[in-house]
């Protein structure tokens, strides 16, 4: 293959890596909080199944990575009950939650008292590849592979594979903003 074969991004892969040689200063917490909440996300249930046992979390930050391979990125905190079993699974599945989501959002963030795998008995679930569970009612759902997991601030970044996709009924998407649940 020659260069001009090359997408742009695949000519720079592993051209080089930036890295700033000074101390990174950020603004204060409660600023960036305030600031993200104005950022409108779309609303996924993060969930996984295997030897970590089975659980999932409400997330926001979710990312195409890349379609070739079809690769995308989740984030987790690293003190969700969560966390330590996708980690151990090695498997997720990204659950896009249709306008009618909010109640299996709230769930799912632990705003009910509702905890552990109690949290599947709302909602209709299957599986795909991965064995990760996936809801029936989601407007899409990512089944992934984890390729790489980096450890950023106080969240885990994991990366995975698509293995498989299955694509629910059309319809208006839910989204968080402003610190409430909307629908687009």
């Amino acid at each position: 293959m020659s260069w001009i074969d090359q997408r742009p991004d695949d000519a720079m892969d592993g051209a080089f890596t930036a890295v700033g040689p000074e101390i990174v200063r950020a603004v204060e917490p409660s600023i960036f909080r305030e600031a993200m909440s104005r950022l409108g996300a779309a609303v996924h249930v993060i969930t996984t199944a295997g030897p970590g046992g089975k659980a999932g979390a409400t997330a926001t930050a979710v990312c195409s990575v890349s379609d070739a391979p079809p690769t995308l990125l989740m984030c987790l905190n690293r003190r969700s009950q969560t966390n330590p079993a996708v980690v151990e699974n090695g498997v997720f599945c990204v659950n896009t939650l249709g306008d009618s989501g909010a109640e299996i959002a709230d769930i799912f963030a632990g705003r009910t008292g509702v905890s552990g795998s109690d949290r599947f008995t709302s909602g209709e679930w299957l599986t795909l590849s991965t064995g990760s569970p996936v809801l029936v009612s989601s407007v899409i759902a990512f089944d992934c592979r984890i390729i790489e997991v980096r450890s950023v601030a106080s969240h885990n970044v994991f990366f995975g594979a698509v293995e498989m996709v299955r694509v629910g009924l059309g319809g208006q998407a839910l989204v968080y903003h402003d610190r409430a649940y909307k629908r687009v």
